[in-house]
């Protein structure tokens, strides 16, 4: 469809959204669409309303999607919709009087600082050029924070030695610039020479044996493997590093502005859930050592 395809590249190029982004924006849509096509015969912007919106909703929850997920399109379809007011094919926004269902707070996991102590101290790593890179990813990850996206773009020219801090390309093309710790440059010390031996061509700090960019896949690979070495949480994945890197800083007294700047958080009230697993943590603490609890 022309309007969708017009949307998502107003996404792209002027919205600057990421890839990831614009794959589930056009996905939410095309199911939409279908469920006009099925319901109502015909897909007609026009002619929508939030009858239609909510019954699509409903829909959604019959077949057992989750609340979260639903609420994500239903805020493609708002998104949308406002695209289409800016451009005059419809007079209001038919998904701005649908309620997105609630949703229960769910906690992020987190990896306890001394397995992961464990994980970067006590020599789990081979010293060949993928054990040296794994532990290079997996110390980043912790170390500062990032989202897999931004590990896997980063740029030889992104990482300043002297300086501690590498530069990140967030959310929306934004750059921010945040600090490593210093065993992270010994570990980008091990790993350059090795990467040159490799001979690629790609400015990329992270590439494969065979000297090109490391890909989703093998992150997640590398973080899994590692993980499952020192935890046995279930989900062990980038974003649990990344999780750990935020609820650690809190733990140990970071001020909550200077962790959602370091995150790259548009706002805080996405830092805030960080308090929330530091809370649950002074909780258990309080159960196991008040002799009343």
């Amino acid at each position: 469809m022309v309007l969708v395809a017009d949307y998502i590249k107003y996404l792209q190029y002027e919205k600057r959204c990421s890839k990831h982004t614009l794959v589930a924006y056009k996905k939410d849509l095309d199911q939409f669409i279908q469920y006009m096509n099925d319901v109502v015969g015909d897909f007609n912007v026009k002619a929508i309303t939030s009858k239609h919106i909510r019954g699509w909703v409903m829909a959604l929850m019959d077949q057992g999607v989750n609340p979260r997920s639903v609420g994500r399109k239903i805020s493609t379809l708002k998104s949308f919709f406002r695209y289409l007011m800016r451009e005059d094919v419809v007079p209001n926004n038919p998904a701005q009087l649908v309620n997105t269902p609630k949703v229960a707070k769910k906690l992020p996991t987190y990896v306890r600082e001394a397995s992961l102590n464990q994980l970067l101290d006590l020599g789990i790593f081979s010293h060949n050029f993928e054990g040296v890179r794994d532990k290079l990813m997996v110390s980043l990850l912790y170390g500062t924070g990032v989202r897999l996206a931004e590990l896997k773009t980063l740029t030889l020219n992104h990482v300043d030695m002297n300086g501690y801090l590498i530069k990140v390309l967030g959310k929306r093309q934004k750059e921010r610039i945040i600090p490593f710790p210093k065993e992270v440059k010994s570990n980008i010390e091990e790993y350059l020479p090795l990467r040159e031996e490799i001979n690629g061509d790609d400015d990329f700090l992270f590439l494969t044996s065979k000297g090109k960019p490391v890909y989703d896949k093998l992150i997640y690979r590398v973080v899994n493997k590692h993980l499952s070495m020192v935890t046995t949480i279930k989900k062990k994945s980038p974003h649990v590093l990344r999780h750990s890197f935020a609820t650690h800083l809190l733990n140990n007294g970071a001020d909550l502005n200077a962790v959602k700047e370091l995150l790259g958080h548009a706002n805080l009230s996405a830092t805030q859930i960080y308090t929330h697993t530091t809370f649950e943590q002074l909780k258990q603490v309080y159960k196991q050592a008040h002799p009343r609890s």
